[in-house]
C-alpha cells in the first residue's frame, strides 16, 4: 500500500461497501468501495498511457460530480496533482492560472464549453469532456475511462510530503494563490476531524464546490479513510438538500450560515423528518444564535461550529454542540493538533480578551503555495506560524473568537470597526433573513458603513427602523449611515458573502 492510495486500501477492507451517492446525476449514481477503486484504476492507467506521471497537475473544471473524486483518486495513484479550478473565474483569468500551474491534461463540463475553447487557443493541451458534445478536439471521460485497463496503478516512490492537490485561495485580489496540499496535511486534516466524532458508519452530504477546501477535504476524504459514505448533489439546491438528508438517512451535514438561512425557506422545510442527522457543522461565519434556536427548536438539530482555511487544515477549530448558546459566537477551541496563537502588531503574544492576528502552527498545515516562493515565505514567521490575516481573540476558558478579517475591517473617523460585529447585531431583527457590513468612502469620516440586508418573506421594515435598532445595540461610531434592501446578496459558490461585489456596486 503506498500513501495517498486511500482506494485501494478501503476495497480490501470493505469492498462492497456503499462509498458515494451522485445524486446530480439522473439516474442516481450509487458506487461501492470496489466501483470507486476500479474506476480510478482505470482513469490512472489511461492518464499513465498519456504521459501523466508523479507530480504532474492534472487540471478539472466543471460542476460538482463523482468525476472529480474519479480525476482526484487517479492522481493519487499516479503521485500527479489533482487540480480542481473555480467555474466561477474568466477564462483569461484561467489561462493566467494555466501558465503557473501548467497542467498536462483538462477535463471539463458542457456548462464551460465556450471558455474551454477560448482557453485551447493559448494553451495546447488534451482536453476530456464530461457531458454533452463536448469541442472538436475533446474525448469523452467516460468512454475513455470505461474502455481503459482496470489492473492497480501505484506509485513507489511516492512520501508523505508529495502534493496530492492544489486548491486556489479566494483570490479576492490579484491572481489566486494555489496551496499545495500535501498527503502529509490529508491525513492529519483527518486525525483532527475523526477526533470530533466521525465514526465508520456515518453518511455525508456534501454541499461545498469540489474545487473547494470545503468540497474535497472538510469530511469527503476523512469519510474514504473511515469508510462511509458520501453524497454529492451538482449544485446547492436547498428542496434537494433537504429530501437526500431525509431519504438517505444522512447522519452529518455541513455547510455555511447563508445555505442554513436558505433551507429555512425551503418550500419542504416544515414537513421534512432530519432525525437522523448526529449533528451539524457550521462554518465560514458566526452562526446566528436565531439560526441556531430556530433548528433546535424545530428540527432538534446540534450543531457543531468552527472555522477552517484552504492553507490549513481545513479543520482548525470546533465548537461542541452544548457550547452552541453559551458561547455563540465563538469557533471554538482549536482541534487537538493545531496550536493557535494571538499576535500583535509587533508579533507578540496575546493573552486573553486582547484581538489581534491569529496565528497557526501544526502538522495540518500545507506544504506553501505553489510555483510561489515568495508568498509561502511572507505567510510563516521566524518561528513556524501561519499568519492567517484574521482579527481575533479567545477567552479564559480558551474559546476564540474571530473579530473579523483584516480586509473587512474598515476605520471610522479613526475607529476600527469590525462588520461582523454589526452582523450579529443586524441577525437578531425578526424580519431580516441576510445581511452583510461594508465599508465606503466618507469625505468627512474616511469611510462610513453601509449595511446590505434581505428581509424574510412578506417582512416590511424601513431604513430608519433597522438603524434605530442599531443605535439601541451599538456605539454610536459602529452604527452604519445607509441600510440597502436587497433581494439578494451575492454569493460564492462556496456560499460565502461576496463582499468585494458589494462594495464594487455602491463605490
Amino acid at each position: 500500500m503506498y500513501i495517498g492510495d486511500y482506494l485501494a486500501r478501503r476495497e480490501l477492507y470493505s469492498s462492497d461497501k456503499l462509498a458515494f451517492i451522485d445524486a446530480g446525476k439522473s439516474p442516481e449514481w450509487r458506487l461501492t468501495y470496489r466501483d470507486a477503486n476500479r474506476r480510478a484504476n482505470k482513469l490512472a492507467n489511461w492518464l499513465k498511457s498519456q504521459g501523466v506521471a508523479k507530480g504532474d497537475r492534472v487540471a478539472i473544471l466543471a460542476k460538482d460530480g463523482y468525476e472529480h473524486l474519479d480525476l482526484f483518486f487517479a492522481c493519487s495513484k499516479l503521485g500527479a496533482v489533482h487540480t480542481a479550478l473555480n467555474w466561477r473565474l474568466h477564462w483569461q483569468e484561467l489561462l493566467e492560472i494555466f501558465n503557473y500551474t501548467n497542467p498536462k491534461i483538462l477535463v471539463f463540463s458542457d456548462d464551460f464549453k465556450e471558455g474551454v475553447a477560448n482557453l485551447i487557443t493559448n494553451y495546447q493541451l488534451p482536453i476530456l469532456h464530461l457531458d454533452g458534445d463536448g469541442l472538436p478536439s475533446s474525448l469523452h471521460f467516460e468512454t475513455i475511462l470505461q474502455s481503459s485497463q482496470s489492473s492497480e496503478v501505484t506509485c513507489p516512490s511516492l512520501e508523505a510530503e508529495d502534493i496530492a492537490a492544489l486548491i486556489f485561495t479566494g483570490g479576492t485580489t490579484g491572481l489566486p494563490k494555489a496551496a499545495q496540499v500535501s498527503h502529509r496535511m490529508i491525513a492529519w486534516n483527518t486525525l483532527n476531524t475523526v477526533i470530533h466524532d466521525v465514526t465508520h458508519n456515518d453518511v455525508y452530504l456534501n454541499v461545498f464546490p469540489m474545487f473547494h477546501t470545503g468540497g474535497l477535504f472538510v469530511y469527503t476524504l476523512p469519510q474514504v479513510i473511515f469508510g462511509g459514505t458520501t453524497i454529492l448533489i451538482r449544485a446547492f439546491d436547498p428542496a434537494q438538500v433537504l429530501n437526500l438528508l431525509e431519504r438517505e438517512k444522512v447522519t452529518i451535514f455541513a455547510a455555511v450560515p447563508t445555505m442554513y438561512q436558505m433551507l429555512t425557506t425551503a418550500p419542504n422545510w416544515d414537513s421534512v423528518d432530519l432525525s437522523s442527522l448526529r449533528f451539524c457543522t457550521s462554518g465560514g461565519a458566526p452562526l446566528p444564535v436565531p439560526l441556531v434556536e430556530k433548528y433546535t427548536k424545530e428540527k432538534g438539530i446540534r450543531f457543531k461550529q468552527g472555522f477552517g482555511m484552504t492553507e490549513f487544515g481545513p479543520g482548525i477549530f470546533a465548537l461542541a454542540p452544548e457550547d452552541a448558546i453559551r458561547k455563540a459566537g465563538s469557533i471554538g477551541r482549536p482541534n487537538f493538533f493545531v496550536d493557535a496563537k494571538i499576535v500583535d502588531e509587533q508579533n507578540q503574544f496575546l493573552g486573553p480578551n486582547e484581538a489581534g492576528e491569529l496565528v497557526l502552527k501544526g502538522p495540518s498545515y500545507s506544504s506553501g503555495y505553489f510555483n510561489n516562493p515568495e508568498a509561502t515565505q511572507a505567510a510563516v514567521d521566524e518561528r513556524g506560524y501561519f499568519h492567517t490575516g484574521d482579527v481575533a481573540q479567545y477567552d479564559e476558558e480558551g474559546y476564540f473568537y474571530i473579530v473579523d478579517r483584516k480586509k473587512d475591517m474598515f476605520i471610522s473617523g479613526g475607529e476600527n470597526v469590525y462588520p461582523a460585529e454589526i452582523e450579529k447585531v443586524l441577525y437578531q431583527h425578526s424580519a431580516i433573513h441576510m445581511c452583510a457590513v461594508i465599508g465606503l468612502p466618507d469625505p468627512k469620516w474616511g469611510e462610513v458603513g453601509k449595511a446590505c440586508v434581505v428581509l424574510k418573506p412578506n417582512q416590511t421594515v424601513s431604513e430608519e427602523e433597522i438603524l434605530q435598532f442599531m443605535t439601541e445595540r451599538l456605539a454610536k461610531y459602529k452604527v452604519p449611515k445607509s441600510v440597502a434592501f436587497l433581494d439578494a446578496l451575492p454569493i460564492s459558490a462556496a456560499g460565502k458573502i461576496l463582499k468585494r461585489e458589494l462594495r464594487e456596486k455602491f463605490m
